[in-house]
């Protein structure tokens, strides 16, 4: 494991933030949560650039960052993964909104707001618990189904150690949570647009 991946990620807190976009010194942001997630509601001047999508082209995104640039996402965890896969590209200027988009909205910052859906932290509680119940319930008369319960707590367990998170990447990949299309060539376009252009 490399520094960049072990190294506590430098944040910036909402008010900072805020402060910085009201002088007109905005960095970069970064929404890393789902389309979805960002077409419910995000800081009006952020680009869309999912996780998943973030990790797999990092080194083309690189090209396309070398200003300051805030990450956010829902309550900072995406976030700190996407500063690290930045990082590990050699991208320097990297913060991470501390505490994400609840922090933002915790201080007062202004959010654009689109059409209302669950974000994705509040879907794998759904899943989860839903499985276990099911399992639970229904090892009453199939008794081998507790180890299903079993299987989703190691799982919960383990994406609590490790701060990443196997449903939530795989109830990304649904249709609800894709959004509206979000692909590499649309978001360098958009990082390419002039500041008075951000969405």
């Amino acid at each position: 494991m490399s520094a960049s991946e072990t190294a506590r990620p430098t944040t910036l807190d909402a008010v900072t933030l805020r402060e910085l976009i009201d002088a007109g010194r905005a960095p970069r942001l970064l929404d890393v949560r789902t389309p979805a997630e960002f077409e419910t509601s995000h800081i009006s001047g952020s680009y869309n650039v999912p996780l998943d999508l973030l990790k797999e082209h990092r080194e083309e995104l690189r090209d396309h960052l070398d200003e300051d640039v805030v990450l956010v996402c829902r309550s900072g965890a995406r976030a700190t993964q996407a500063e690290q896969a930045l990082a590990g590209v050699g991208l320097p200027n990297l913060k991470v909104l501390d505490g994400g988009i609840m922090a933002w909205q915790a201080a007062n910052g202004p959010i654009k707001q689109g059409t209302p859906r669950w974000d994705l932290e509040r879907q794998v509680r759904l899943v989860a618990g839903s499985i276990v119940l099911a399992s639970v319930l229904g090892s009453v008369f199939v008794p081998q189904l507790k180890w299903v319960a079993g299987f989703i707590g190691a799982g919960l367990t383990f994406a609590a150690v490790t701060n990443t998170c196997a449903m939530g990447m795989m109830l990304g990949k649904l249709p609800y949570n894709r959004g509206a299309s979000c692909d590499l060539d649309t978001i360098v376009g958009q990082l390419r647009e002039s500041t008075g252009g951000r969405a």
